[in-house]
């Protein structure tokens, strides 16, 4: 996980919130203008373009963290 600085940052974020930025980083690629106000908007939950951006950027230190080893790979249980 993240540092714990940053994880007092972290908002709460539900799995449908997850998932819809997830669809809404494929759909809106680095070149959009706005990127961060698009996904926002097609995330909804009153997150912002902020809420988005650091989040996303939360994520990628975590992904991170796991790949490099220091942290174990979290065992998922499918739903």
């Amino acid at each position: 996980m993240a540092s714990s600085s940053m994880s007092s940052r972290r908002s709460t974020w539900t799995a449908q919130e997850n998932k819809m930025l997830e669809r809404a980083l494929a759909h809106y690629d680095t070149q959009t203008p706005d990127r961060w106000h698009n996904i926002a908007r097609a995330v909804g939950g009153g997150k912002t373009a902020e809420d988005c951006k650091t989040h996303f950027q939360l994520l990628l230190e975590d992904l991170c963290e796991i790949e490099s080893g220091r942290v174990p790979f979290p065992n998922y249980m499918s739903s």
